[in-house]
């Protein structure tokens, strides 16, 4: 009888604590629902017609796009882009986390320090960078005080690297703090074991650090990959709609389309966009093994 009752209580609890659950997530399913899934349906909709007379025209805006001049070399700079500042940023943010591991006193003070460029907003780091970088400012009038020669930063290829720099400065912090988060994850124990076992520094990187922070390592790469795409409102605010043609980025194609009302054209890069990202993402997550260990 008691036994009865007890599970009779536990399942009304079980299904009362679900309820709760579902009722705390449905707010921002109803977001996601309505300005994530739906406006990308629709998206992939007008992908396959054409804009003003709805006509279905099968595959020949993503052929259009895919033959444009702008959108392949958006897409080449922009995937130039992602493999050079995403593997750099993950290596320094992660060197510099192991080295922040070790320093327990100052890990709050350095931690906050890292993470100030990410809460300066992005037109007062457009006004550093002008105020830095423009052809009369302060680098060159450095340069041309030790008898250098003055560059126009941002309107030739050193923009590409100026770029880079700002993505790694304003990100790197914020990584730093996953990858603590991931090291403050291993056990000690297992360290301690492998000093009385005469291991080094560099063999515990390899066979413990390492295999342990896998699983931070996917997610790290995944908002790094999302992080890159901010990066866009610091070149558009510094040089405009058509920056040099090396930080020219696909975010640059579909803000101009946009503007002249290019709606299939944008829809379907888009989409090409998100299936390119899915599949990163997805091989992502099958290096890591990550689907594995779940």
């Amino acid at each position: 009888m008691r036994t009865g009752i007890s599970r009779y209580v536990h399942t009304k609890r079980a299904r009362k604590e679900s309820m709760l659950g579902l009722g705390f997530l449905l707010p921002s399913f109803l977001g996601v629902l309505l300005f994530v899934l739906i406006p990308f349906v629709d998206a992939v909709r007008r992908s396959f017609s054409e804009t003003m007379t709805r006509k279905f025209v099968g595959l020949a805006n993503y052929r259009l796009v895919l033959s444009n001049e702008a959108f392949k070399l958006a897409a080449k700079n922009t995937g130039r882009f992602l493999l050079v500042c995403i593997p750099l940023l993950l290596a320094l943010s992660l060197l510099f986390s192991i080295l922040l591991f070790s320093i327990k006193k100052l890990q709050n003070f350095i931690k906050t320090t890292f993470l100030i460029p990410m809460v300066i907003p992005a037109a007062s780091i457009v006004l550093l960078w002008k105020v830095f970088f423009d052809k009369y400012g302060m680098l060159n009038q450095l340069l041309a005080y030790v008898g250098g020669g003055g560059t126009d930063w941002m309107n030739s290829s050193k923009a590409f690297y100026i770029l880079v720099f700002t993505y790694i400065w304003k990100n790197i912090g914020y990584d730093m703090i996953l990858w603590l988060a991931g090291l403050n994850g291993i056990p000690l124990s297992i360290y301690e074991a492998a000093s009385v076992d005469g291991a080094g520094r560099w063999k515990k990187f390899i066979y413990i650090t390492l295999p342990n922070l896998v699983s931070t390592v996917f997610i790290v790469t995944v908002l790094s990959l999302i992080n890159s795409f901010k990066v866009f409102r610091e070149a558009y605010l510094i040089a405009g709609d058509y920056p040099h043609e090396s930080i020219y980025m696909l975010q640059h194609v579909f803000n101009n389309w946009f503007t002249s009302l290019d709606i299939q054209k944008m829809c379907a890069g888009a989409v090409l966009v998100a299936i390119v990202l899915l599949t990163v993402i997805i091989a992502i997550q099958k290096m890591t093994g990550r689907g594995d260990s779940e």
